[in-house]
């Protein structure tokens, strides 16, 4: 499959004017099969960055939902606002209700709207567990196996069991994979289930150990120095052509990747294009 993936939302823009900038991350793809979106950021960007990037979001033939949080949820309703009614494909526990602590402060993550909102607003949800292929070469990761012994995830992050707060495992969590001439071309949501985790798994599903690219958000921004070392370190061993970070990867995490994979990294911001062709 040949693929162009533009990136709509992320927290930075460099040299493209009109664009916006926000916390989140939102990709549009433009494949074999027809265009599709992977997450929508938090709802503040999308729709002026597709403008200003003279992205038709009507064409799209799918929404792919990385997990629930409110940075890759929140632009849904505007999306299907502009797409009209659309397949989203998530894991069913896209409308759980989860929180943030982080300074002592609890704040709410989730999706900010009701499925019943969405779904008169056009939404025909889709929910999976394993792995889902969308089209051929395109599939989903479904729950991804934690099987690293270092990818403890961010504990700040959490749910209300009625006893208390406890780290959320967000098995909701997915990435896509998406099968190219040149190799697996992945790309993460916030990588909740670990980085490697993820493309183990990939690997594991397709058969297929080149990678010809990996982007988004590692989420080793929010994690501990001994995970963030052992992720990189681990990353190292795969055959990987470029590595594009974004999001919450954050800018210390982003430094180290940058010393260690050299010309093969770069930042994957607002207006970033890429193609497997």
């Amino acid at each position: 499959m040949k693929l162009k993936a533009t990136v709509l939302c992320e927290n930075y823009v460099i040299f493209n004017e009109g664009a916006l900038a926000e916390h989140g991350w939102s990709i549009f793809l433009e494949t074999d099969y027809g265009n599709f979106l992977f997450d929508t950021g938090q709802g503040k960007a999308i729709i002026n960055n597709a403008r200003i990037f003279k992205i038709n979001l009507s064409t799209i033939k799918g929404i792919m939902l990385s997990h629930h949080h409110y940075d890759h949820t929140g632009g849904l309703l505007d999306v299907l606002s502009v797409a009209g009614p659309a397949d989203v494909y998530a894991h069913p526990e896209l409308f759980k209700e989860s929180f943030s602590i982080r300074n002592k402060k609890v704040i709410h993550i989730g999706l900010p709207f009701s499925r019943s909102v969405l779904e008169n607003r056009g939404a025909r949800f889709h929910f999976n567990t394993a792995w889902q292929e969308i089209v051929p070469g395109l599939s989903m990761t479904g729950e991804v196996p934690r099987k690293t012994g270092f990818e403890k995830g961010d504990k700040d992050l959490v749910i209300n069991t009625g006893d208390g707060y406890e780290q959320d495992p967000i098995m909701d969590d997915q990435s896509l994979v998406i099968e190219t001439e040149k190799g697996l071309f992945i790309i993460l949501g916030c990588a909740h289930a670990g980085i490697i985790n993820i493309i183990n798994h990939a690997i594991e599903r397709t058969g297929q150990n080149h990678i010809c690219a990996i982007i988004g958000g590692t989420h080793l921004g929010a994690v501990s120095e001994e995970q963030q070392e052992k992720s990189i370190k681990a990353l190292k061993e795969f055959d990987i052509d470029r590595i594009g970070v974004s999001h919450c990867t954050g800018l210390k995490a982003s430094m180290r990747m940058a010393q260690e994979f050299g010309e093969r990294f770069f930042f994957c911001n607002v207006g970033t294009i890429i193609e497997s062709a």
